[in-house]
């Protein structure tokens, strides 16, 4: 099995990631720990190598995960049957080459694991943790429930290696490669596995900026994805009956959460004031179909939002969180304004930064 960590300049965290990458259950000499370098230092380059780890120096005019995954496919042996792709920050809990092993069968080629959060340390990493859990409690769980794929995140994701090396040689995304990647897969007929009890740890968001750079990088990938698949999404749904294709593609025009929450306050609120304040006809036509109509929408996001929060983050933090909201709609507002552009240029998240 080979364990892909690609980073870029992850200095301040791959040392101790790549360590704890070599703790498993699983038999050492069953899996291989590849760190593909881009952009680190000469000082971490040499630590690295001081470890019983495979290290693939990369470097490109442009950095993007897609490219540096490729790069090493090129160098390493085919003798692998599987291939895990970790983020440069994430840890592994300590049974989790195990499990992913033992799922694949002869017929599962691609299984997302459950990531969570790592740190839990201020509002902006809490609401980020939340939203994860919520998208592997419906995005993930749900669906497989469904008979449906599990959307994939990014890391944490396993696949038969040379199922994933040919697919990977065709993506050339910038950003958001696993929403191309879960496109061609349910396209081709493909399906998701989801194995929630292999954790990955995955360390949350602590600063605006990241959080906004992030988000932008984020938001640019589901349109751009939206846009180029909706079409042979909906066509293969009317003539092969691909339902999981069509629900994919649809998927990448959902509204962030904290957004659809902001405007359906702003909405509800919008209608009881023009309400109750003398104003002309033409303009209540604005909130067709009316006040009870809004009110009632908001307090159906909300209570599906809450329902849909795992039972551990009902505590005191999770309240303090959840009073800075409205900043997070603020941010994740600047995101969606500033989305342009951010498909072509590659948005680096930076790790190990504490606030």
């Amino acid at each position: 099995m080979a364990v892909m960590i690609p980073g870029y300049k992850e200095d301040s965290v791959i040392i101790d990631v790549a360590k704890d990458a070599l703790r498993q259950d699983y038999p050492q000499q069953c899996y291989d720990v590849i760190v593909i370098a881009d952009s680190f230092t000469e000082s971490t380059l040499s630590k690295l190598r001081e470890l019983p780890i495979k290290v693939l120096e990369v470097s490109f005019e442009n950095s993007t995960k897609s490219k540096s995954i490729n790069k090493a496919f090129e160098q390493l042996p085919e003798n692998y049957d599987l291939v895990v792709i970790l983020d440069a920050d994430n840890q592994m809990e300590r049974t989790y080459l195990s499990q992913v092993n033992r799922q694949f069968d002869g017929k599962t080629k691609i299984v997302q694991t459950h990531r969570i959060a790592k740190n839990l340390n201020n509002n902006l990493a809490i609401l980020d943790a939340i939203s994860e859990e919520m998208n592997n409690h419906a995005f993930r769980k749900g669906h497989r429930v469904l008979g449906l794929s599990a959307a994939l995140i990014g890391s944490g994701m396993a696949f038969e290696y040379k199922f994933f090396k040919d697919h990977m040689a065709k993506i050339k995304a910038i950003g958001g490669f696993d929403k191309e990647l879960e496109l061609k897969f349910t396209s081709e007929g493909e399906q998701i596995s989801y194995l929630n009890s292999a954790l990955v740890f995955d360390e949350k968001v602590q600063k605006s900026q990241v959080f906004t750079g992030q988000r932008r990088r984020w938001l640019s990938a589901q349109f751009l994805y939206f846009a180029r698949s909706i079409g042979p999404a909906f066509l293969a749904l009317l003539t092969k009956g691909n339902i999981d294709y069509f629900n994919k593609s649809i998927q990448m025009a959902l509204m962030p959460r904290v957004l659809l929450i902001g405007l359906t306050f702003i909405l509800a609120l919008l209608s009881l004031l023009l309400n109750i304040l003398p104003v002309p006809e033409w303009i209540m036509m604005w909130m067709y179909p009316g006040i009870l109509f809004w009110q009632a929408l908001f307090a159906m996001v909300v209570v599906a939002v809450i329902a849909a929060i795992p039972r551990k983050f009902y505590n005191f933090k999770t309240l303090q969180a959840v009073l800075s909201l409205p900043k997070g709609f603020l941010l994740m507002a600047r995101s969606l304004i500033s989305i342009g552009g951010a498909n072509k240029k590659f948005i680096h998240t930076q790790h190990g930064q504490t606030n």
